[in-house]
């Protein structure tokens, strides 16, 4: 019986990089590195165009598993390596394919010759170890379009490599390979998903939460703990900042029409926001607005609240339906915390008739009779910050949250 000793992995978009690619791989490194944390016995090496997960006795199913979440990954395969030796090779196929093999399975080759000095070409690669299966296994069928096996022989310089299944990754970039940003996370649906995308292209995020007690709950501040702890699941430990903003938003529904209350309300959050943003080194803040949803993520008022900041404001979910999103978050598994009923402050404090199209200067102007600077200021110093780190995880619920 033969078993897997590593993992093959594809770059997938990284190999479009140029001069910069080591970066990129360098990121994927550690990230690998970093799910796979609880294996003190694997290795990983990486080169140009491949990078290998050592298992050193690891469960390779465990291992899969937690693969799967990785951003940067195209594609990853359980392989064993063996000698160029075109006998040793076939032994190794022959016995990596009758590992889970299945009478009445169909199966074909796939070889790819690297090292172009090797002996046979892939034609003949193909011919060979798919005429030594079909001798050494009764009844197996050829069917290279839709195969039940495909065996993959990989012939590189080094070695050879020898794989049944190919297993897609989550694509994307690595984590942290497009630096920083803020997340304004409010505990609702979209913004964990506007987080999972963003952390899918390479952006490492730090969540940032309005917390008004006691017109919002110690549930619903937990409740977004949860969702952090959900994202720290997919890209390792994530930073969340609590913001105590009850003064700031009691004072707006003082001083500011009512039917304008939103928009000075997301203003405010907005700077606040990208004063954390610059305390921590972040390059731009996420939100999780998909236009036209409601009253706040109209084209003027996205255009009204934009305008107490010059920071870049990324919206993945911009043109996404709702169905869409839920769709995403079921995935992420955030769906079922988001719909907890424990409010946030937006929706406690939100008026009976919000502007639409609120004005711009109509806005400054109900601000302009209040200083928020130092309470701008006092909120920032008084936020909480908290290391939200991954859950324990198991290869089972790994499988269902990717």
């Amino acid at each position: 019986m033969i078993n897997y000793d590593r993992i093959l992995i594809r770059y997938g978009e990284i190999s479009t990089k140029g001069r910069n690619r080591n970066k990129f791989v360098e990121k994927l490194k550690n990230s690998i590195l970093n799910v796979l944390n609880e294996f003190p016995g694997i290795k990983v090496e990486s080169s140009r165009d491949r990078m290998y997960v050592i298992l050193n006795g690891a469960d390779g199913k465990e291992v899969s598993a937690r693969l799967k979440g990785v951003f940067g990954i195209q594609s990853f395969s359980p392989a064993v390596k063996v000698n160029k030796d075109v006998e040793e090779m076939k032994d190794a196929a022959l016995a990596l394919f009758l590992k889970d093999y299945q009478e009445g399975k169909s199966f074909k080759i796939t070889a790819k010759r690297a090292d172009k000095s090797f002996s046979l070409k892939t034609d003949e690669l193909n011919h060979e170890f798919g005429g030594h299966l079909l001798r050494n296994v009764p009844g197996l069928k050829v069917n290279v379009k839709k195969p039940d096996i495909n065996l993959q022989i990989e012939v590189r310089e080094e070695a050879a490599y020898i794989s049944c299944e190919t297993i897609q990754g989550a694509g994307g970039l690595p984590a942290g390979s497009s630096g920083k940003a803020m997340l304004m996370l409010s505990g609702g649906i979209d913004s964990p998903v506007a987080g999972y995308l963003s952390m899918k292209r390479g952006l490492e995020i730090e969540a940032v939460h309005f917390h008004s007690p006691p017109f919002t709950s110690e549930r619903a501040k937990q409740k977004v703990i949860d969702l952090t702890e959900k994202l720290a699941n997919i890209a390792g430990t994530v930073a969340l900042h609590i913001v105590p903003f009850t003064e700031i938003q009691q004072l707006i529904h003082q001083q500011v029409p009512s039917n304008y209350t939103m928009t000075a309300t997301r203003r405010l959050m907005l700077r606040i926001t990208d004063e954390i943003r610059r305390k921590n080194d972040g390059l731009a803040i996420i939100t999780g607005e998909s236009l036209g949803q409601v009253a706040s993520q109209t084209l003027e008022s996205m255009f009204a609240i934009n305008d107490v900041t010059t920071t870049p404001i990324l919206r993945p979910l911009i043109t996404m339906d709702k169905s869409e999103i839920i769709e995403i978050a079921q995935r992420i598994d955030t769906h079922d915390i988001s719909i907890r009923p424990f409010e946030d402050c937006c929706t406690v404090f939100v008026p009976s008739s919000p502007k639409t199209k609120p004005k711009r200067d109509k806005v400054r102007h109900f601000e302009s009779f209040v200083d928020f600077d130092p309470l701008i200021a006092k909120a920032v110093e008084d936020t909480e910050k908290m290391a939200i780190k991954p859950q324990a995880r198991n290869e089972e619920s790994f499988g269902e949250l990717f």
